[in-house]
């Protein structure tokens, strides 16, 4: 681990952070197929599943684990879906799409997996969900381009089982990670106005 993370029982004042602030005000996505080497080294992806799992955890039951993508693996990972998108109608514009996932070096598969019980199945999706918003936002504050997506190979059924996924599991998202080619452009963004709204009893 490079980065310093607190111990069980350790006190963690709330301090103004003006920094993550400015980050959040500018942080954006890079496009999946601007991403190249190099990628994160080991040590960086460490620090990077560790800061992703520090989410809102209901229960804490950590509903969700990760699946790395990189080098040969990803490269047998794009083969077995080429063949699972050949057999598709569509299949011809599923190969197309995997660019996305073969241009980046590192892709991580953010899998969610639920725990019938005391806590709201919905909470636990959620929780895997910030998964991938943290880890997005960590690779961006490392200095990468970072992209999370999902595509039908995050919701096909033999695309999920070559990932090895059981019938329980689903992707929450794939966080393509690398340095990005350009610079990229900020986005239009949601109007806020029409969407807030204020309880009155």
């Amino acid at each position: 681990m490079t980065v310093s993370v607190p111990q069980f029982g350790e006190p963690l004042p709330i301090k103004p952070s003006p920094e993550v602030l400015a980050f959040l005000a500018r942080r954006r996505s890079a496009a999946a197929l601007t991403l190249h080497a190099p990628g994160p080294t080991p040590l960086q992806l460490e620090d990077l599943l560790q800061l992703a799992a520090r989410v809102p955890d209901h229960g804490k039951l950590g509903p969700w684990r990760f699946i790395v993508l990189e080098g040969k693996g990803k490269d047998a990972y794009a083969a077995r879906l080429e063949e699972v998108a050949a057999q598709r109608p569509d299949g011809e514009k599923c190969v197309a799409k995997l660019a996305k996932l073969k241009t980046p070096p590192m892709g991580v598969a953010v899998v969610s997996h639920v725990t019938h019980g005391e806590i709201p199945d919905w909470e636990q999706v959620l929780s895997a969900g910030a998964v991938c918003t943290t880890l997005l936002y960590a690779a961006i504050a490392m200095g990468y381009g970072a992209n999370w997506i999902t595509d039908w190979y995050a919701y096909d059924e033999q695309a999920r089982g070559a990932l090895g996924l059981s019938p329980t599991e689903r992707i929450a998202g794939f966080v393509f990670i690398g340095t990005p080619a350009e610079v990229p452009l900020e986005r239009v963004r949601a109007e806020l106005a029409p969407r807030i709204s204020r309880y009155e009893p």
